[in-house]
């Protein structure tokens, strides 16, 4: 069973950073494209960030754009989201998945928070 586990969300103030990971528990995330989701209270989850085999072909939402970088580590089995100039509207909850997303991948997500 694929088990995907989020970390590194927390409290930061606007203008911060943050950096997420993601750790599959098998090789799953070396083998597909993935990437970063997140959901606030009443909508939906979206994509904002995704990477290629081999690291390419990284495509992000406009709202992040320029602000939060993708990456991946494949021996690691691991997924990074490198989130700068954090704003209060990055509040969400962050989650990895394939793309596009499998729903029995989901994870617990880790929450970011973005406040003064």
């Amino acid at each position: 069973q694929v088990q995907l586990v989020e970390s590194g969300g927390g409290f930061a103030q606007p203008g911060g950073s943050l950096r997420l990971a993601c750790v599959g528990s098998i090789s799953v995330i070396n083998i597909y494209v993935m990437g970063w989701y997140r959901q606030t209270p009443g909508k939906q989850r979206e994509l904002v960030a995704s990477i290629g085999l081999g690291g390419v072909d990284p495509d992000y939402a406009d709202s992040v754009k320029g602000r939060f970088t993708i990456s991946r580590i494949n021996i690691k089995n691991t997924v990074y989201l490198q989130m700068n100039s954090l704003k209060p509207e990055d509040t969400a909850v962050y989650y990895c998945n394939r793309v596009p997303a499998v729903p029995e991948y989901w994870g617990q997500g880790t929450q970011v928070t973005v406040s003064s």
